[in-house]
């Protein structure tokens, strides 16, 4: 049986992360963090399907962070991606459906290799195995799942139990039955047989497949996806799904949408070297260690410490006479946890959003699409940030009416709008903004701009502004 011309990647980048807070947060979540190597998550998904029998992707991911995945696939060279914005996030089976709905526009037998952006995989050639075979499978219609071949008695996965054997297909199972997440005593069970995988979460069908079993077992998430992808418009080169209609869509995942329903479900079976890296002790297994089995990244100091992970995007961090530890050192938050509890850390991100801290969902360096701003100071009517804009990039013409601000240009050079007047600003060169003045910058230059920004005036908040025009398409 031939495989299908070409596959169509789908990676879905709609999850925050929560439980490797303090790097991975709402605004900017673990997918877009290099956390295994040089490389983010997502790039790393993306560049595992490049070779001539894949497509450009399909991403999905919400409109606030159309930027930044934008650009992390623009500088991996990675071209052509769709990019599907979803106004609000509805699980994994309304996301696949608005990829399946677009694949078939153009042919409906495209079979779609479905992937999460932030998992790790270690062995490229097993998994190149494993996408042939699964694609195989997926051009005779069934419904392709990937189980991971287990390592470990892990409670944070689900399972999945393999049937038998399909004799057309080579390295295709029958599957059995889905196993829900299991506790401690439950999984050391599953260990016992081989036939107990991982559940991945990889799925890979044709996109005719997937649109039919959810017309037959979800077809309200069906309608409200179709619904949302004939209202669609094009946003720079982003596709922003119709709001009302997408977000009409019940709130459900594919396996209980589709996958535990479905008479044509089969399992591949594959030793990967998968994670979800789903928390801090799941990124140190994976990672490398010293020969006392401790990790340190970036300016960390272990002494007399053993099986530990660390982690520092700056502050000097020292642990001394510890071991299975985790701590993380970020800007403005830190974690300190046994390596036994990092399966809990939402249970700390739940109860800052329950008493107001900012820090739950926000990092103090917040990204937009002409570069990013962090927090250097913040007193009683002033306020100092650093602002840097790529080259070729500008911020929105706007106006302020609670506070007046000094630019304060550090590198680069930056074409200043203050009301009529144009002026060009170079390094160790200021410019002061009045109240109510209309006025924006520009990095004209070929290297970021950096700028300190000092703000003056009773209102500091972020909504305090007026856009009157944007490149990029925002209202607010």
């Amino acid at each position: 049986m031939p495989a299908p011309q070409r596959i169509i990647p789908v990676i879905l980048s709609g999850g925050s992360g929560t439980r490797l807070w303090p790097v991975s947060r709402k605004s900017f979540p673990k997918q877009f963090w290099p956390l295994i190597s040089g490389k983010t998550m997502l790039v790393e998904t993306a560049l595992r399907a490049t070779a001539p029998e894949f497509t450009a992707p399909i991403i999905v991911t919400n409109q606030d962070h159309r930027f930044v995945v934008a650009e992390q696939l623009r500088e991996a060279g990675i071209a052509d991606a769709k990019i599907l914005l979803e106004p609000k996030g509805r699980n994994s089976a309304p996301a696949i459906a608005a990829a399946a709905v677009l694949a078939a526009e153009t042919n409906p037998d495209s079979v779609l290799w479905i992937m999460a952006a932030d998992a790790a995989i270690s062995d490229q050639e097993a998994l190149a195995q494993a996408i042939q075979r699964g694609a195989l499978a997926a051009a005779a219609g069934y419904f392709v799942t990937f189980g991971m071949q287990h390592t470990a008695p892990e409670t944070g996965y689900g399972y999945i139990a393999q049937g038998a054997a399909m004799l057309e297909l080579e390295g295709v199972f029958k599957l059995d039955r889905f196993i829900e997440k299991p506790n401690a005593g439950q999984a050391v069970k599953l260990l016992q047989s081989d036939r107990n995988l991982w559940n991945s979460g990889m799925f890979m069908f044709s996109a005719a497949l997937i649109l039919a079993e959810l017309e037959q077992h979800a077809p309200d998430v069906l309608t409200a996806v179709r619904a949302a992808m004939a209202a669609r418009v094009a946003d720079l080169d982003f596709i922003r799904l119709g709001s009302a209609e997408f977000e009409a869509s019940p709130d459900i995942s594919i396996d209980y949408a589709v996958a535990e329903k479905t008479d044509k479900a089969v399992v591949v079976p594959a030793a990967i070297g998968w994670s979800d890296v789903g928390s801090w002790s799941a990124l140190a297994e994976i990672a490398e260690k010293d020969e006392h089995g401790n990790v340190g990244i970036g300016p960390v100091f272990l002494e007399d410490s053993t099986n530990s992970y660390a982690r520092s995007d700056g502050t000097i961090t020292a642990l001394l006479g510890v071991r299975d530890l985790v701590v993380v050192t970020t800007q403005d938050a830190v974690l300190v946890a046994h390596k036994d509890h990092t399966q809990n850390v939402k249970k700390i991100v739940d109860r800052l959003k329950r008493e107001g801290h900012a820090e739950a969902d926000t990092h103090n360096r917040i990204y937009r699409p002409w570069g990013f701003y962090e927090r250097l100071i913040l007193g009683d009517r002033f306020q100092v940030k650093r602002i840097v804009v790529l080259p070729g990039q500008k911020l929105s013409l706007q106006k302020h009416y609670h506070r007046a601000e000094h630019w304060v240009v550090v590198t680069g050079c930056a074409n200043v709008t203050c009301d009529q007047e144009v002026t060009m600003v170079r390094e160790n060169e200021s410019i002061y903004l009045p109240l109510g003045a209309v006025h924006r910058m520009e990095n004209p230059g070929r290297i970021p701009l950096t700028v300190i920004e000092v703000q003056s005036g009773p209102y500091l908040g972020e909504d305090d502004i007026v856009r009157f025009e944007d490149t990029y398409g925002r209202a607010s």
